[in-house]
This record gives structure tokens, C-alpha cells and sequence, in this order.
């Protein structure tokens, strides 16, 4: 099963990272400790277009909070 881990980088101009972790919540991603902030766990393999959908969601979903993000599917 894929998963898409997420890291983000907090702006202190921007966004609480709690109003930021309820939008990523929404979207269906999951916060974890370690490497990475948060990840979304896909029920299907999904292909690099569904892959690249989600990333588009996350920056719509992120669009002026002043954050930045990446991205990795493994």
C-alpha cells in the first residue's frame, strides 16, 4: 500500500500549525511522529496522477497559511 508523507514548514507570520493540522485533517492526512509531519495513507495504488492530485489539494488547502510543504510517495 502507498503512502504520501508530508513535511511542512511552519511560517511565524502564517498560520497556527493547528489551524494547519485541522485543514490537512480534512483532506484525509494523519499527523505522525518522526521524519515526517503527517501522512496519507492511499487505499488503492494509486498512479502518478492521483499522486499529483493530492499534492495540488495540499496547496490549495495550504494557499496563504505562509507554509510550505513536500511531498514523498513511497
Amino acid at each position: 500500500m502507498l503512502k504520501t508523507y508530508l513535511i511542512v514548514w511552519f511560517n511565524s507570520q502564517g498560520a497556527k500549525p493547528s489551524d494547519i493540522t485541522e485543514r490537512l485533517l480534512s483532506m484525509g492526512f494523519r499527523p505522525v511522529e518522526g521524519y515526517y509531519d503527517y501522512v496519507y495513507e492511499w487505499d488503492t495504488n494509486a498512479d502518478v496522477r492521483e499522486i499529483l492530485k493530492i499534492g495540488d489539494q495540499v496547496q490549495n488547502t495550504l494557499k496563504n497559511s505562509g507554509a510550505m510543504f513536500k511531498l514523498e510517495t513511497v
